[in-house]
């Protein structure tokens, strides 16, 4: 079986979010079974320092209304998989990914110079893994003005990834002449052409990153104003949960931590790195309580906003202390760094984004928050229980999936939730796992070794895009 998958962003080369991490990861996976899996994704600024290390295999030349597009290709083996960077300077080669005025143009560019590649190289996919909006375009675009070139072109299979319906896009109608003659309803929603209702409509098959989540945008509340589009297809939707590296993400050999553990002795080895933490923030010694961390983007969606109520309330009635690592809204990083100039010993921050400072949270907190109001996977909550960290989230999307809840009467459970997103109902829940950590310990302990027994592995993620790729094929 022969797959490309299709990233706007891929780590190492270029990352703003955790489609990047399943750009590396998937392909990765998939190639250990043995799945012929290469990668596709733009040129950017920050790719250059790879330059060297990289092979020019051609150049293309599309032809588009009035625009002249030219692309040059290059091709990297890293570790185990082969990667296809589309060079355009003018349009790739910026201080960052998206958020130009001209992206319609950037992305549709890049799905006609993905499409291109195939011709250059005498190399076709049996199926194309395609991967959010900036990619949603590449169905129509093979079925309009590629599936007749030749039979190779005919063949390809696509399969779209959702990992946010969120973020669609959305275009001014203006630019129909990129993709048709006329406008075709196919792109068309709410007067403006939408990459992503285009992939929907066109894609082989349809996966999101987890089966709740799959469940919740066939609804009005998650759907975005797709949900239409998603029930006429809900036969070929299927829900796939991510997962995490289980190498990088590994408490016995993490080699940005200073101690390392196992369940057997994660207990009293998570207490000197939480001293750490501790004594490098200048947090007040209470040893005797939780460390309750968040790691995340600051975001409204990330429930960002319950998070420091909800903290500031903990401060005035409990012994808990906190630390946030993120970056993101302005207004949420000033308040950040109000309560910590207000409560120094109590709470401490970093904003902005560190690999090594994240890994030390995961593994030294006790408590991770994470009240998103929708979450489509999220890999936050998997990693801090690979750590030791129980989590608290809303039950939404992956979160539902991945955190059984704490059952007093049966000791189960690998964190808390709460089924509403509400400040009240956040705090219950922040209060019941304060309390377990101080006056239940044993009950504490045991959720942390539960947790930390879950199995978010990247080879089980593979194996679920396995079987789809073969349904695919069969069909």
């Amino acid at each position: 079986m022969k797959i490309y998958f299709v990233s706007s962003e891929a780590y190492p080369f270029s990352k703003t979010g955790g489609l990047a991490d399943m750009a590396y990861f998937l392909p990765k996976s998939l190639n250990a079974m043995h799945i012929d899996t290469k990668v596709i994704t733009p040129y950017y600024k920050q790719i250059q320092k790879y330059a060297e290390q990289m092979e020019y295999i051609g150049t293309k030349t599309v032809h588009v209304s009035n625009h002249e597009w030219v692309f040059k290709y290059y091709l990297m083996i890293y570790e185990t998989t082969t990667y296809y960077f589309i060079q355009n300077m003018h349009l790739f080669e910026r201080d960052n990914l998206y958020g130009y005025e001209d992206d319609i143009d950037r992305f549709t560019a890049f799905d006609y110079a993905v499409l291109e590649l195939f011709d250059l190289i005498n190399d076709y996919p049996q199926i194309l893994h395609l991967n959010d909006w900036q990619t949603g375009m590449i169905p129509y675009l093979l079925d309009q003005k590629y599936r007749h070139r030749n039979l190779d072109y005919n063949k390809i299979h696509t399969l779209l990834t959702i990992h946010n319906l969120q973020y669609q896009g959305s275009f001014d109608q203006s630019f129909y002449h990129y993709f048709s003659d006329e406008l075709d309803y196919t792109y068309m929603h709410f007067n403006a052409i939408n990459f992503l209702k285009a992939g929907i409509e066109r894609a082989t098959k349809i996966t999101t990153v987890s089966p709740t989540y799959r469940n919740e945008i066939l609804t009005q509340d998650y759907g975005f104003t797709l949900d239409g589009i998603l029930n006429q297809r809900q036969h070929d939707l299927y829900g796939i949960l991510n997962g995490i590296d289980e190498e990088i993400f590994n408490p016995e050999t993490d080699p940005l931590l200073s101690t390392h553990y196992q369940i057997k002795n994660a207990i009293a080895q998570k207490k000197i790195l939480k001293k750490q933490i501790i004594e490098q923030y200048q947090l007040k010694n209470e040893y005797h309580a939780p460390l309750i961390a968040y790691i995340g983007r600051l975001a409204n969606q990330k429930g960002v906003d319950i998070i420091l109520q909800a903290i500031e309330d903990c401060i005035n009635f409990s012994d808990a202390i906190f630390i946030i690592l993120g970056s993101g809204n302005e207004n949420y990083e000033h308040h950040i760094r109000y309560l910590t100039s207000k409560y120094p010993n109590r709470i401490a921050n970093y904003i902005g984004f560190n690999e090594q400072v994240a890994h030390q949270i995961y593994a030294g907190s006790d408590i991770f928050l994470m009240p998103s109001k929708f979450e489509p996977c999220g890999l936050g909550q998997m990693i801090a229980m690979r750590y030791g960290s129980l989590p608290i989230v809303t039950e939404t999307g992956g979160l539902k999936d991945t955190v059984i809840p704490y059952n007093k009467y049966t000791l189960s459970g690998t964190g808390f939730s709460f089924a509403h997103y509400s400040l009240y109902e956040f705090k219950e829940q922040i209060y019941q796992a304060i309390d377990l950590y101080i006056n239940h310990k044993l009950v504490f302990n045991r959720l942390v070794r539960q947790a930390m027994k879950q199995d978010y592995g990247l080879k089980q993620v593979a194996r679920s895009y396995d079987l789809l790729y073969r349904m695919i094929m069969e069909a």
